[in-house]
């Protein structure tokens, strides 16, 4: 004898919010910002109440899913103390070495022909005149 079909129960919404959990835990686990060892779960839940009678009963029904978490994300900042104003500060830094400038964080232009740092001024490549080996 069946008791129960997931088809059926609360006109079909149980069979929905099953399905709907099922694609929850498939893209979870083909997310690969999670750990890919973390068990992922589904779990049904019916809860019956009822009534004085006892021919009566009111039936809650849930879909809980278990996700893996995200996966932490890791960078390295440069913390410290500025001098001038007592402040405390956190630079966040990428792959290179703490205080040094790579090429491409510099806001670079084109003037006649060469390549300028427009923070700076200094020129990085074109034409470039070193003044003391040209006045010997």
């Amino acid at each position: 004898m069946e008791l129960l079909n997931l088809n059926e129960i609360a006109d079909g919404a149980l069979q929905e919010k099953l399905n709907a959990a099922m694609r929850k835990v498939l893209e979870n686990m083909q997310d690969p910002n999670t750990p890919y060892k973390v068990k992922r779960g589904i779990t049904v839940k019916l809860g019956f109440t009822q009534t004085e009678s006892r021919n009566d009963a009111v039936v809650d029904v849930s879909v809980e899913t278990k996700l893996a978490p995200a996966s932490p994300i890791q960078t390295m900042m440069s913390i410290g103390k500025d001098l001038r104003n007592g402040e405390v500060y956190a630079e966040e830094y990428g792959k290179q070495v703490k205080g040094q400038m790579s090429l491409d964080m510099a806001k670079l232009a084109q003037v006649d022909g060469d390549t300028v740092d427009t923070e700076t001024g200094e020129v990085v490549s074109g034409n470039i005149v070193d003044y003391r080996k040209a006045a010997l």
